[in-house]
């Protein structure tokens, strides 16, 4: 509850009103920086190996920092310790493989160390001519006066192939040692409209220690990770964008009586490039190499019925240089068995900045920059007092188990983000500033309900949300305020090997700012040459003075698989699986060219069938 998601192409999260780049996702304690690819099916992680998910929302206390929004901790399972195991899949999207087994296997008493390694590639741009032709939306080909190659156009032109490993190691008192690495590609190509290529890649370490005798757990993580980013429009111009990330941390766990003191640091830095051209031509370009360091404290006590769990974060901005105390509370009161109260808040900080044009025709690409170091004003034209982004988050919720096997949870969040930072794109001139603040608000509230038993898995979630953003000038909805997203899934387990799923999602309109004319639009790049009498020009749009007035037609859409399991042997079976994702084929909006007045759709309905061999 409280995550939505942009659609099937291109895809990204928003997570109760932070956009993605306010959002830390990790894996392992590496940063990934976009965790999903261009086809929004599809994400980065392999579902097999994902030990734990931690989703926190809003008001995560202070063993997480430097986003404003949202975290998102994954973490990955060892190897198998006693056998080699894998697994094979196959279906028109994708394939993927699956290996792993001990080094020294696992013995009573003693160590073990074992490895993982999982690798998938797609190949949908060469099985969408053959299955889903139908799939591919030729008009979005009309926004290009070049013709390109014609068998480039009669496919599905996504590609993506992600590699990760792990090596374990555990000691025979329990300690546990990780290397690990990944590698992610993506690319997508419109011919004459849109080409764009990233690759994530990164690797690090991580320990847990448990010293003898000892209430002490040491952990530890040295991480690093690489995000590279091109996109060439339809006029050749291109974005890039790239950013390195370290870090180091060290924490202690010490557990007593009753309660948990957890402290330690961290030392993190960004190396970002940014170079992004405007419509006027004016490029904004920025290398930047900031570093960060945090420090802190969380204790968790058991007092009465009351779980309490105050937190404070120091976060140090060398490059602003700012000195931030964040502090963090939590807390849950166990009214009865069934019956279970909760809240949470805090402050927040960032110094990373995300560029996202909400005009694009496909709007894939996401540039980072770090916090500008040169002064920084707010609308009215007075100096900030301060070049970061910030917020704080408020949290009350209620957890009901109204039955044995169904469960209730109810939030609702509050968000201000009293300062956000974005690159200036209507920058006309070299005295122009580089970036423009706004404040901003985000509330609502989040139902989820869950029911299980022997043959029946159900989860239901409801979403109210308000995205604002006020940038001196008007108070607006962001391009991701939905106000209203549901889901619901559904597994039912029928005879012993069949297994029936389904997926239903509904969203209500994004917000987008209505067409009012057109113009010739002269950049006078060639200056006093300029003739624009003779000139053509480009034709531009002129967009109502109220931002985000108007609003996209809903969105829904239904999964539904069936899958049969053959037992072949103790350890080996067989998975057949047939499913139709947008199964009563939706024409969900995916774009719309105002200038052409013609409507791009998401994906239709497109079903497949798959295997996957288990070993």
């Amino acid at each position: 509850p409280g995550i939505i998601s942009t659609g099937d192409q291109g895809g990204q999260i928003y997570i109760r009103g932070g956009s993605p780049i306010q959002n830390r996702i990790m894996i392992d304690g590496m940063t990934i920086f976009n965790p999903f690819h261009s086809i929004g099916f599809f994400s980065v992680f392999e579902t097999e190996i994902i030990r734990t998910v931690d989703v926190l929302t809003a008001g995560f206390n202070a063993d997480y920092g430097g986003r404003v929004s949202a975290v998102i901790d994954i973490k990955t399972r060892e190897g198998n310790k006693k056998r080699l195991a894998g697994l094979l899949s196959a279906n028109p999207f994708q394939a993927k493989a699956i290996i792993e087994g001990p080094l020294k296997k696992f013995e009573e008493g003693g160590g073990s160390s074992s490895f993982l390694l999982t690798a998938k590639h797609s190949y949908i741009d060469k099985t969408s001519p053959l299955f889903y032709s139908y799939a591919v939306d030729t008009t979005l080909y009309s926004l290009s006066e070049d013709p390109g190659q014609s068998e480039d156009r009669d496919k599905l032109p996504y590609n993506f192939t992600d590699i990760y490993g792990k090596l374990s190691f555990v000691t025979a008192n329990g300690s546990k040692f990780n290397f690990f690495g990944f590698n992610f590609d993506d690319a997508v190509n419109y011919p004459g409209v849109s080409a764009l290529d990233w690759n994530a890649a990164g690797g690090g370490a991580n320990f847990n220690l448990i010293p003898p005798n000892s209430n002490i757990v040491i952990g530890g993580t040295v991480a690093y990770s690489n995000y590279d980013i091109k996109q060439i429009d339809a006029a050749g111009t291109p974005r890039t964008s790239g950013i390195k990330s370290f870090n180091v941390a060290l924490d202690f766990t010490y557990y007593g009586l009753g309660s948990e003191v957890n402290y330690g640091f961290e030392i993190s830095g960004l190396d970002t490039k940014f170079k992004f051209k405007n419509f006027i031509g004016n490029t904004i370009k920025q290398e930047s190499n900031t570093p960060e360091i945090a420090g802190f404290i969380k204790f968790k006590q058991k007092v009465g019925n009351w779980i309490l769990e105050p937190g404070l974060r120091f976060q140090y901005y060398p490059s602003q240089p700012t000195a931030n105390l964040e502090p963090r509370f939590g807390a849950k009161y166990n009214a009865t068995d069934w019956l279970r109260f909760k809240l949470a808040g805090g402050r927040y900080s960032q110094n990373l900045i995300g560029s996202v044009n909400e005009q694009d025709v496909v709007n894939l690409f996401v540039g980072f920059l770090t916090g500008p170091e040169q002064q920084v004003f707010d609308p009215q034209g007075n100096v900030t007092d301060h070049r970061l982004q910030k917020a704080n988050h408020g949290v009350v919720g209620v957890e009901v188990d109204l039955t044995p096997k169904l469960e209730m949870n109810l939030e609702g969040y509050y968000k201000q983000y009293t300062q956000l930072i974005q690159i200036n794109r209507n920058k006309l001139d070299a005295k122009d500033p580089d970036f423009v603040t706004e404040k901003g608000d985000a509330y609502g509230g989040d139902l989820s309900l869950r029911y299980e038993s022997k043959k029946v898995f159900a989860w239901a979630t409801y979403s109210l949300a308000y995205v604002k953003r006020d940038d001196g000038e008007q108070v607006y909805p962001t391009i991701f305020d939905r106000r209203h997203n549901m889901n619901v899934l559904l597994t039912y387990k029928f005879g012993e090997k069949w297994e029936a799923a389904a997926r239903w999602n509904f969203g209500s309109g994004f917000p987008f700012s209505l067409s009012q004319g057109f113009y010739n639009r002269q950049t006078f790049q060639d200056g006093l040459g300029n003739d624009p009498l003779t000139n053509n020009g480009d034709l531009g749009v002129i967009l109502d003075e109220k931002r985000n007035r108007g609003r996209l037609p809903a969105y829904h859409r239904l999964d539904i698989s069936l899958k049969k399991t053959f037992d072949i042997s103790k350890y080996t079976k067989l998975e057949l699986v047939a499913s139709a994702t947008n199964a009563y084929n939706r024409d969900n909006i995916f774009y719309f060219d105002r200038i052409r007045n013609s409507r791009i759709d998401q994906l239709p309905i497109m079903p497949s069938f798959g295997a996957t061999f288990t070993f």
